[in-house]
């Protein structure tokens, strides 16, 4: 929906958790020897200021990346602490990057990266941050994008996908759109993101990727305490054919909360 602005949660809990798994996964790909086309379905402005009179209003930061010694504690992925920091090196530093400059950061500068977003005033913000050989910013809807892109790419593909779930069909149509990828690109790589609330709404994506796909997905979700965030319970991933394991183990980054 167009009523919906990521600056008011920039930095959040919730963004902390799908920035520093997608952090992880795409300097191992960066790592690799294959290109690898990054398509994002909800891109947003790129760039976020911290002193905003929107990150003020809701202090969602200074619950998330400010918590966390505004991004420089070790229990964050190096990857995720590199990015930011090269993000303010540039552009100051009360400035959160987000995931279009994450990958612009991470990812090779001969990796394709292919960014939608419907909102007027975020396609122009993208527009003035992230651009460059190979970088595509298109102001439609994202499935769409994502599916002609993924169609005519004989590169490795990534695909993010993480709407602002405003309303209830978000959820459905997701999880629909993985399924759809997946069977017709087998090999796809895809992080979804999903927050968790009170309605429990994010149990239709897991059925539907269940009924369709099996255990072709793993699933990572991070529950947050009331006074982290009192209306968002928590944040969930779904990831395919990533290159690490998203949920965390023995070798990977600590959570981040419980």
């Amino acid at each position: 929906m167009l009523s919906y602005q990521h600056m008011y949660h920039a930095g959040g809990p919730a963004d902390v958790h799908k920035h520093a798994a997608l952090a992880r996964m795409l300097e191992q790909i960066a790592q690799s020897d294959a290109s690898c086309t990054y398509v994002e379905t909800h891109a947003g402005r790129g760039l976020y200021d911290l002193r905003s009179a929107e990150a003020a209003k809701t202090k969602e930061a200074e619950r998330g990346i400010l918590a966390l010694d505004d991004g420089q504690s070790p229990i964050l992925p190096a990857a995720y602490r590199r990015a930011i920091a090269s993000a303010r090196a540039v552009h100051g530093p009360n400035i959160y990057p987000g995931s279009p400059v994450i990958a612009q950061i991470l990812l090779r500068s001969s990796d394709p990266m292919h960014l939608a977003e419907l909102h007027p005033r975020e396609v122009a913000a993208l527009r003035q941050e992230v651009y460059g050989h190979g970088i595509q910013i298109r102001q439609m809807d994202g499935f769409e994008v994502a599916a002609e892109v993924l169609a005519q790419t004989k590169d490795q593909g990534f695909l993010l996908i993480d709407p602002s779930y405003e309303i209830k069909s978000d959820y459905e149509q997701a999880a629909r759109f993985v399924v759809r990828m997946h069977t017709q690109h087998a090999g796809l790589r895809v992080l979804l993101w999903y927050p968790i609330l009170e309605a429990g709404l994010h149990h239709i994506i897991s059925d539907i990727l269940e009924k369709h796909i099996g255990q072709s997905y793993e699933r990572d979700h991070v529950m947050f305490p009331a006074t982290m965030s009192p209306r968002l319970l928590g944040s969930g991933l779904i990831g395919i054919n990533l290159p690490d394991r998203l949920a965390p183990t023995d070798k990977s980054p600590p959570r981040l909360a419980n």
